[in-house]
């Protein structure tokens, strides 16, 4: 299996994942999305790791699928389930962590590698990077990509991608709510560490509570998502942080989470 991504403890807390296929602009091959599903699976389940780093080698973050792998297998139509398969396991992977993962984009995020940016809990994107879904200039409509962006932007702007492949700027995206943050290629590195640690900060099992609940709670109807998250925030005031973030507050202290 070739190296195609690197594994970095920024703190004991935070891990980086680093695609490293920076010359073909990291191509989301099989091979690739296994490799990145089996390392968030074991990261994700290190009990000291609190929010996980998806980043690449530049100049682009993800070309999407890689086009030579699509084209050796032309006609192959269960090599093609079998990889789209494989990318939506990846994405709801990412998805079903109890940690946040958060994309470092330094340039081009296209196609899957659009979706791989939207399926993340957050993103921040250097001004240079640019993020589509340009398979209808190719004949192969991003079907899949879709799924996961058009849960974070508008249906007529995530229709306009689709149906012409064009581009959005990294400020269009903050704009549209594909990313969080857009700053400096410089600044890229140190915007996104110190919104990880900005997330260590907080209480874990607030944060673990949190996202699973954020999650299903979108696909519900509104009189099921509330009663589904009364029960989860009744739960939750059970949890000794919540007790702790409540006494301190009224104490005015700072609280000491449950480690």
């Amino acid at each position: 299996m070739q190296n195609l991504i690197k594994i970095h403890d920024v703190t004991k807390n935070i891990v980086r994942i680093e695609l490293t296929n920076g010359k073909k602009h990291n191509p989301l091959s099989l091979e690739l999305m296994k490799s990145l599903t089996y390392s968030l699976k074991e990261i994700s389940s290190r009990s000291n790791v609190r929010v996980l780093i998806i980043s690449s080698e530049g100049p682009g973050f993800s070309a999407g699928h890689d086009l030579e792998e699509l084209k050796r297998n032309k006609n192959n139509k269960e090599f093609f389930k079998i990889l789209f398969n494989e990318c939506s396991h990846l994405m709801q992977t990412i998805m079903g962590l109890t940690q946040p993962v958060i994309a470092e984009v330094c340039g081009i995020a296209a196609a899957a590698g659009c979706q791989l940016v939207a399926s993340c809990d957050l993103a921040v994107a250097s001004k240079q990077a640019t993020f589509m879904t340009p398979g209808v200039n190719i004949g192969l409509f991003c079907s899949t990509p879709m799924v996961a962006v058009s849960r974070n932007i508008s249906r007529k702007k995530m229709m306009e991608m689709l149906l012409t492949g064009e581009k959005l700027s990294a400020n269009e995206a903050v704009d549209f709510g594909l990313i969080n943050h857009c700053v400096s290629f410089d600044k890229l590195e140190k915007k996104t560490l110190a919104l990880a640690n900005l997330i260590v900060s907080k209480p874990r099992s607030s944060v673990t509570i949190g996202k699973e609940a954020f999650y299903k709670q979108l696909e519900m109807p509104v009189a099921e998502a509330y009663n589904y998250t009364s029960e989860v925030m009744a739960m939750n005031m059970l949890e000794l942080d919540a007790q702790e973030g409540i006494n301190a507050f009224l104490e005015k202290r700072v609280p000491s989470w449950n480690k």
